[in-house]
């Protein structure tokens, strides 16, 4: 691999790395973004739920260890746009509450050093980036907001208008969801049935390398596909890192820059940290604190699906729905969390986990079925954390926290909808390497002493690295993550010294 210098060099093309080159490239900045995958090609495959549920088509080969020691392999994505190419497409705010400290039935969620009104004009800002549909007044935990969504919301297909109407009729305040979808008069999007967990062949989904990668590509940003960093090297005084050694299949090669973008995602970017440990820094690069590492969350997750023996769900895409009512108060002046309808799931992608029951059951299952997350916080516990040992293999040990108040929102959810009609609901409860929406290992702050990076998610131990993923997150909330790194990325570039 030749040698390769910028101004600025962004490490990984997901939500994070690939919205800060985008700010920075329109900034008129020289950015070089790597990534260590390539494009991910337009293909039949993408709508296959075979190959893309079964067959893991387009996740990495890696395998990492749970902290028992058990390998397994991590639902992680290495392609341009990163895991946003598979993701639902749900871009919500966080709640204003979810920025303060708040108290749990199991510990409390500590506060943000920045407060939602500091990040708000960059949640306008990065709505505008991907697109995002929805609407306001129905979601009775909505945060107050600058300007309205740029695009009206998704409307519902009938079975889901009436599910919301059924609901309603419970007393529950069902809402929009806040889609990053093409679906303007212009649009690209077909709502099509596999949009939730696929890749979408007609370039539709707001994912990362289409409303950022591309743009930023016009803009003058340069793109490196098939570079791997191994190590993030420091200068002679360790206050600045001066290159990164980056593996790719032509050999291995240096690039140098001025300042430096680590948006690897939360576990990636922990790890390279900790690898790249030097005399100066012996603990792992910026780990004076500790803190690398530490901390790892992923949401306490489950889907369910609810079965309405007596109805056909005849929806093809599903996604537009959600229930929030318990999400800050489930009666106790303790939070629960959300529920959220997810895409169609058909007796394939069941009989991914549901492994021994028949697949001609889970057809019958699947067409009369509802499909929905079910998703509480977790909250941050230094004893998950992530790992490297010397041969590189990455672990990511954690006892879930916050389980019984998820256990308690299983509950409502199961409630709720059997009092709408349904007859049953099946669980399936995310393990390990179910692993999307990580965050929590390089946590920002106001104390180098207990933080990794400072409030604009500079670190603290170095003068020129930015970490600009999840990492910096103290805090999971209960919401989905992507929107919130986005607005972040635009904060930091719009108000720190990286593109200075």
């Amino acid at each position: 691999m030749e040698d390769l210098q910028a101004e600025v060099v962004v490490i990984g093309s997901g939500m994070g790395g690939a919205t800060a080159a985008l700010a920075l490239a329109r900034r008129g900045v020289d950015v070089l973004l790597l990534e260590r995958g390539a494009r991910l090609p337009r293909e039949l495959e993408n709508w296959s739920p075979r190959a893309v549920f079964v067959q893991r088509r387009y996740k990495a080969a890696d395998i990492w260890y749970d902290g028992r020691g058990r390998p397994f392999a991590p639902g992680v994505h290495y392609v341009v746009g990163g895991n946003t190419k598979v993701y639902g497409a749900s871009l919500p705010r966080l709640r204003e509450s979810d920025f303060g400290a708040v108290e749990h039935h199991e510990g409390t969620s500590p506060a943000w050093p920045f407060s939602y009104a500091d990040l708000e004009p960059y949640y306008a800002e990065a709505e505008r980036v991907y697109k995002v549909h929805g609407t306001t007044g129905e979601d009775p935990t909505e945060p107050w907001r600058s300007a309205p969504y740029p695009h009206p919301p998704l409307e519902h297909e009938p079975y889901v208008a009436d599910l919301a109407e059924r609901l309603r009729g419970v007393g529950a305040h069902p809402s929009s969801n806040a889609m990053g979808v093409d679906r303007g008069p212009a649009g690209t999007c077909i709502r099509c049935g596999t949009c939730d967990g696929f890749p979408c062949r007609v370039g539709a989904k707001s994912d990362a390398e289409t409303c950022a990668v591309d743009p930023a590509l016009a803009e003058g940003l340069r793109l490196a596909t098939g570079a791997l960093v191994r190590r993030i090297v420091p200068d002679a005084t360790g206050r600045r890192v001066d290159h990164l050694v980056v593996e790719s299949p032509s050999g291995q090669g240096v690039v140098r820059g001025g300042r430096f973008v680590l948006s690897a995602g939360a576990v990636n970017s922990a790890a390279l940290l900790l690898a790249s440990r030097t005399d100066s820094h012996p603990a792992g690069l910026a780990n004076s604190s500790g803190q690398v590492g530490r901390n790892f969350m992923m949401h306490n997750n489950a889907h369910i699906a609810a079965v309405d023996v007596d109805r056909l769900n005849d929806v093809t895409f599903q996604k537009t729905l959600s229930v929030n009512d318990w999400y800050a108060d489930g009666g106790d002046d303790h939070p629960l969390g959300t529920m959220q309808l997810i895409g169609r799931v058909d007796e394939v992608m069941m009989k991914s986990w549901a492994k021994a029951v028949p697949l001609a059951l889970l057809r019958q299952v699947a067409r009369r079925s509802v499909e929905w997350l079910v998703m509480a916080e977790d909250l941050p516990d230094r004893q998950n954390r992530v790992t490297v040992d010397a041969r590189g293999r990455i672990t990511t040990a954690r006892v879930a926290r916050g389980r019984s108040t998820h256990r308690a929102l299983h509950r409502r959810a199961k409630t709720l909808l059997r009092a709408a009609g349904y007859d049953a609901v099946f669980t399936q409860w995310f393990d390990i390497a179910m692993n999307s929406h990580q965050c929590g290992t390089a946590v920002a702050g106001l104390d180098p002493a207990t933080s990794v990076l400072d409030p604009w998610c500079k670190a603290h131990d170095l003068d020129n690295l930015w970490v600009v993923d999840a990492s910096f997150f103290p805090s999971s909330a209960a919401m989905n993550p992507a929107l919130t790194i986005a607005a972040q990325a635009l904060r930091v570039v719009a108000e720190s010294d990286l593109a200075s």
